[in-house]
């Protein structure tokens, strides 16, 4: 395996987890399409015996988004749900989850219709404010559960403040980095005992793979939600492994351009007469952009932002798009926009959505790489 000690985070994300294959000098990790592995006597094999519990070409993944997130262990899973699962599943029944209040639908979805029903309590709250770290934390709180960027509205959430209040209270603290990837941030440098990412988005990076993530140097959570990806199985197959690092080589130059391009665009919906507010990290009125400044390299490729019009309006921009895609999901090199009521976030009931300010007139974006300029007559077309 080559020395990366020294190397920077273009360099790791190229070559973390990978060597020439040793039979052939394939510069590429081969696709181990197997499912099985030959012992040369009873438990005697060469560190593989099944894959559902391992695959080389898994293991060279986990190695690299472990190397990129700055965490000693790396496991990955069939979905960001599958990861989630498997480590939500560490813990007992009695214990309580304190999660930040705009979450990802299926986030919600996961623990208020599934993983509750176990007799694991979650509460969401707004984390924004601190103070209410403080005040809903409990006896039985074994968990802070963070996104930031929240999905959809964007706010920002100190992490290093929040894992500082909930380590004084003897809580682990894990962060869902799906919507910056470890290019823009890492939790774990920031105080975090875990990383979480849906590498579905832009890990991956081109929309044409699913899959999980779950990075931390703690040695005992790595343990116990190893033993839960091999007993639950919710593991990634070789192929989608192979894309995944296909996808995590070109993650710098990416991030680079959809920053870019989603900074040009904030600022044109920000000055449109048809958008009545804009919510992205790199406008400097947004609440936490002091926040976002100091823990992220920059600001993302998400924006959100409220039409004039509500529903109706809301409904003629997403029919009108060109080079926008009207799909769910995010993180791909293509352009997406969707309506988080209606797509992404259906599953969280429309009261909470009121209450968190998920209103009809909501428009979430994914800014690709292409020309900003197209994109920007793109939207300037659908909204006039």
């Amino acid at each position: 395996m080559k020395n990366l000690d020294k190397a920077h985070f273009e360099t790791i994300a190229i070559h973390a987890g990978q060597s020439p294959d040793p039979s052939t000098g394939a510069i590429m990790t081969p696709i181990y399409q197997t499912s099985t592995y030959v012992q040369k006597s009873p438990g005697v094999h060469q560190g593989y015996e099944y894959s559902r519990s391992q695959n080389p070409t898994r293991t060279a993944l986990e190695e690299n988004l472990a190397a990129m997130e700055g965490a000693k262990y790396g496991l990955c899973f069939a979905s960001g749900c599958a990861a989630m699962n498997a480590t939500v599943g560490t813990l007992q029944a009695g214990d309580h989850v304190l999660v930040c209040d705009d979450v990802y639908g299926g986030t919600y979805r996961l623990f208020s219709k599934v993983l509750s029903k176990f007799g694991i309590e979650f509460s969401f709250v707004d984390l924004t404010k601190t103070e209410n770290l403080e005040k809903n934390w409990k006896k039985n709180t074994k968990l802070l559960w963070l996104e930031t960027p929240t999905n959809p509205l964007l706010k920002i959430l100190d992490i290093q403040k929040l894992s500082e209040l909930a380590h004084a209270r003897s809580g682990l603290v894990l962060v869902d980095n799906t919507f910056c990837s470890p290019y823009l941030q890492q939790p774990l440098k920031l105080g975090a005992d875990m990383v979480l990412h849906s590498t579905t988005k832009y890990l991956g990076g081109h929309s044409d793979v699913v899959g999980g993530f779950v990075g931390t140097s703690n040695e005992s959570m790595a343990q116990a939600i190893r033993f839960n990806q091999n007993s639950m199985g919710g593991v990634p197959a070789p192929m989608d492994c192979f894309l995944s690092l296909r996808g995590t080589k070109t993650l710098a130059v990416r991030m680079d351009r959809h920053c870019k391009n989603a900074q040009i665009i904030a600022e044109f919906l920000a000055g449109h007469s048809q958008v009545e507010n804009v919510i992205y990290p790199g406008l400097k009125n947004h609440p936490q952009f002091e926040i976002a400044s100091r823990q992220m390299k920059d600001f993302g490729g998400m924006i959100s932002f409220v039409v004039k019009g509500g529903l109706t309006k809301a409904t003629s921009v997403l029919e009108r798009v060109q080079i926008f895609s009207l799909a769910e999901s995010l993180g791909g090199v293509e352009s997406l926009i969707e309506h988080p009521a209606i797509m992404t976030h259906a599953s969280v009931p429309a009261d909470i959505r009121k209450q968190l300010g998920i209103d009809d007139g909501l428009i979430r974006i994914s800014v690709g790489i292409e020309n900003e300029t197209d994109l920007v007559d793109d939207l300037k077309a659908a909204l006039e």
